[in-house]
C-alpha cells in the first residue's frame, strides 16, 4: 500500500470528507481544541512546583562525551530517516542520485519536527524534488512509502512494547496495562497482515478514495519495517542517553512511542509541550522532574533544533543549485 499514482486528489479529499461528514470536521477541531487547552494546563500543573536550579544544576552535569555520544544518535536516526526516501528511489524507479536524495530529505525531516507535517512532510518534498525533475505522481509515491515506513515501524516497535508490558506506568495508572497490551497486540497484528499482504496478495494495486496504492514486495516491506524501528529507537537511545543511568530503555521507547501519537492527535508543531507533560506524568515516580526536564530539553536542542539551523543552510544551497540549474537550461534554450 504505497504507491499513489493520482496526486491531485491529495488536498481535496479532506475537504470533501468535511462538506459528506460536517460533524466529523467539527468533533476533530473540538478534539484538537481540547488538547490546545489541556496540555498547556496539565504541564503548568506538573511543572508549578518545579526547582529550575535543579534543571540548571541537571544540564550543566552532562559530560562532553555524553554530548558528542547524543549527537552521534541523532546523526544516526536522521542518516536513517534519508533511506526511508533512498528506499522509494528503487520503488518508484526514478533516476535521481542517492546524493541528491539525501540533503532533500534531512531538510524535509528537520522541517517536518518542527514546524508540522505539512510543511516539512508534503510542501518541502514536492517542492524540492520537483526542481529535480520529478513528477508529481512520482513525488506522491515517494512520500506514501516515507510516511507507511514511518509507520509501520511505530506500529512494530509499538507492538512489541506494549505487548511485552515494558511501560513501567505509575501505581494510579496501573488499570491501563491490559489495555495498552491489548493495543499492543492489535499493533503486531496489523503488521502481520501488512507483510501477509505484501508476500501473497495477488491484488497488488489498490484503489481507494480515488488513489491508487501498489503493494511493495515482502522484501521491500521488511526494509520499511526495519527502517522505521531503527528511526524510532534510535530517537528513544538518545532520550535515554540523556536520563540517568537508572533509566529502562523500552520503558523510554515506549514512553515516547505514547507522546508521539498525542502529539500527532494534538497537532501541535513539534509535540512542544506534548513530548514533556507524558514524559514527567509517566516517569516522575522514577526520576525527578528536574532530571526529566534537563534530559528533555537536551534532547529537543540536539534532535530538533541543531538540525533545523543545518537544514536551514542545506535549503538555501539546495535553491541557489535549483536556480542555477534553470538559469543555465533557459540558456542552452
Amino acid at each position: 500500500m504505497t504507491g499513489v499514482s493520482q496526486a491531485s486528489t491529495h488536498e481535496q479529499k479532506p475537504v470533501d470528507a468535511g462538506k459528506n461528514r460536517p460533524w466529523l470536521t467539527w468533533a476533530k477541531r473540538a478534539f484538537t481544541l481540547f488538547f490546545f487547552i489541556a496540555v498547556p494546563v496539565l504541564l503548568f500543573t506538573l511543572m508549578k512546583n518545579l526547582d529550575w536550579n535543579e534543571v540548571m544544576h541537571a544540564l550543566e552535569s552532562y559530560k562532553l562525551s555524553t554530548l558528542a555520544l547524543g549527537f552521534l544518535i541523532a546523526a544516526g536516526s536522521y542518516l536513517t530517516y534519508c533511506c526511508f526516501d533512498v528506499l522509494a528511489r528503487r520503488y518508484t524507479e526514478h533516476k535521481l542520485a542517492v546524493k541528491q536524495i539525501i540533503p532533500v530529505t534531512f531538510v524535509c525531516y528537520a522541517f517536518n519536527l518542527n514546524l508540522s507535517s505539512w510543511v516539512g512532510g508534503i510542501a518541502l518534498r514536492y517542492r524540492l524534488y520537483s526542481r529535480l525533475g520529478l513528477d508529481v505522481p512520482t513525488i506522491t509515491r515517494i512520500l506514501s512509502l516515507s510516511l507507511i515506513t514511518n509507520w509501520l515501524g511505530y506500529m512494530l516497535l509499538a507492538g512489541f512494547v506494549f505487548a511485552g508490558d515494558f511501560v513501567d506506568l505509575p501505581e494510579g495508572w496501573k488499570i491501563g496495562d491490559t489495555t495498552l497490551q491489548l493495543i499492543g497486540f492489535v499493533l503486531l497484528a496489523v503488521c502481520l497482515a501488512y507483510f501477509l499482504a505484501c508476500r501473497f496478495s495477488r491484488k497488488r494495486t489498490w484503489t481507494v478514495r480515488k488513489q491508487q496504492f501498489v503493494l511493495p514486495s515482502l522484501n521491500q516491506a521488511m526494509r520499511q519495517a526495519l527502517l522505521g524501528a531503527l528511526n524510532w529507537g534510535l530517537m528513544a537511545l538518545l532520550i535515554y542517553v540523556l536520563l540517568p543511568e537508572k533509566a529502562f530503555y523500552p520503558a523510554v521507547l515506549g514512553i515516547l512511542l505514547i507522546s508521539s501519537i498525542a502529539g500527532v492527535i494534538a497537532h501541535i508543531p513539534a509535540g512542544l509541550g506534548v513530548l514533556e507533560t507524558v514524559f514527567i506524568t509517566l516517569m516522575q515516580h522514577q526520576f525527578s522532574k528536574g532530571q526529566l526536564l534537563a534530559a528533555l530539553i537536551g534532547y529537543r536542542v540536539i534532535y530538533f533544533l541543531i538540525p533545523l539551523m543545518i537544514a536551514l543552510v542545506v535549503y538555501v544551497v539546495l535553491e541557489k543549485r535549483a536556480k542555477a540549474m534553470r538559469s543555465r537550461n533557459e540558456g542552452q534554450l
